[in-house]
Formats: C-alpha cells, structure tokens, sequence
C-alpha cells in the first residue's frame, strides 16, 4: 500500500500481557514471528512502508530454523520472500 492509501492512521492495540512485542501471538523466542498477525504487519508497515515477508519474519531466527521454515512454507506453496499476505502456515 502507498502511503496515500491511509494507512498512517490505522492503531493497532499493543500485544497483551505474555505475548511476542513484535508480532503479538504466544511463541518460542526462536521461532519466526507471526507473519500472519495484524499487530505485525502494521507495526511492520509503519517502520518500513511495506508488509512484511517470512523471511522478515524470520530474520531473527537461526539458520537451521530459517532453513526448516522455508521448507514448510513451499511446501504449502508460499514464497517465503513475497510481502504481504501471499498464503497462510
């Protein structure tokens, strides 16, 4: 989306208590965030002007765990360096 679109004024609530701070769903510090999460993409969109892809998602995972997700994701048939949201996990 362009920033005419209006997405400067969209708010999302802040992840509740015990929730990941960047993507706002319950997971391993390990694991990607959650591409998939409103929270995430906004927050996403908001500091880089695009959606985010999984491997944005995963950029702070280890090499091994990158590696096993890009697995999963073609094998559900998604590109994991399209942005925005192209298939779900």
């Amino acid at each position: 989306m362009r920033h005419a679109d209006g997405m400067e004024g969209i708010k999302v609530c802040a992840p509740g208590p015990g929730k990941c701070p960047i993507c706002a769903t319950e997971h391993d510090p390990s694991a990607p965030h959650d591409r998939d999460s409103l929270y995430y993409q906004y927050r996403f969109y908001r500091d880089n002007k695009r959606f985010p892809s999984w491997e944005n998602a995963m950029n702070h995972c280890s090499e091994k765990v990158r590696a096993a997700w890009r697995k999963k994701l073609a094998r559900r048939g998604v590109d994991s360096k399209a942005e925005g949201v192209t298939g779900h996990v």
